[in-house]
């Protein structure tokens, strides 16, 4: 049968702390942690929908951890304050800290951006709409310029991480970067098929040049051979070689006729 674990009063918290302030033991310290640990994330996720969107909520977290370690090691019972309420201040302070730390933007760029938020959403739950430009400008108080300025400067102050999560379900997580357009033509089908019907020409074509230039074509292309190498081993001179080599290009040129591109797609 699984066991629940009862959240601490406040009189056993301190005679927890109390313990390990005079013990100085740290597993006593790493059950406080554990204890006041749900804190930290209800007080982050309270923050989600202020972090800019570059920002990992797993940070966060972290940071708030960092904080109740240190809240616990410098809490006096003499101030007043009960250690749940000392962690509270400590790790939300922390949490403000890093999501300021990690905006650049000023905070008149944010409360602009609050504001415009609210007023949208406002305009929308009473007309059932979306607000023009003219719209949203008259419900927070400035011209239809100042707004674009403003919805400008909100715009290049979100510097978007392309780990951040967009869409996500039970199933998947889907991030930024798995939604940006790939510029990767060899991932475009229509360009894949292609290549492939490129190499199918090509192989015929090559399949019907004579031996000698077959052979050169493997030994310059394949194996990396400059021509005198290929020369000793076919006990021809270099120029022979060479002309040997442009003598086939010419025959594949031929044989593919307006298909020349093909020897660039399979190149």
């Amino acid at each position: 049968m699984a066991t629940t674990t009862k959240r601490l009063s406040s009189d056993q918290t301190l005679a927890l702390w109390q313990q390990y302030r005079q013990s100085g033991d740290g597993a006593l310290r790493d059950r406080l942690v554990l204890t006041f640990a749900p804190l930290v994330k209800y007080i982050v996720y309270k923050k989600v929908r202020e972090m800019p969107a570059r920002c990992e909520v797993e940070d966060f977290i972290s940071v708030g951890l960092e904080a109740l370690i240190r809240s616990i090691d410098r809490y006096d019972p003499d101030k007043g304050a009960t250690l749940e309420q000392y962690a509270w201040t400590r790790i939300h302070g922390a949490v403000l800290d890093e999501l300021r730390r990690q905006d650049w933007a000023p905070r008149s760029v944010r409360r602009w951006e609050r504001d415009i938020e609210k007023a949208s959403v406002e305009f929308t739950a009473l007309h059932g709409r979306h607000p023009s430009s003219e719209e949203l400008a008259e419900s927070i108080g400035c011209s239809v310029r100042e707004l674009r300025q403003r919805i400008e400067e909100i715009s290049r102050s979100d510097l978007t991480s392309l780990n951040t999560v967009v869409l996500s379900d039970d199933e998947t997580t889907i991030e930024r970067m798995d939604t940006l357009a790939s510029t990767d033509e060899r991932l475009d089908p229509e360009h894949a098929a292609q290549t492939v019907d490129a190499k199918e020409r090509f192989r015929e074509a090559f399949s019907k040049l004579p031996r000698r230039e077959r052979e050169i074509a493997v030994l310059l292309y394949v194996k990396g051979m400059t021509l005198a190498e290929i020369g000793e081993i076919l006990g021809v001179s270099e120029s022979r070689v060479c002309q040997i080599h442009t003598q086939m290009k010419k025959t594949l040129r031929a044989e593919l006729g307006d298909h020349e591109a093909i020897l660039r797609l399979v190149a």
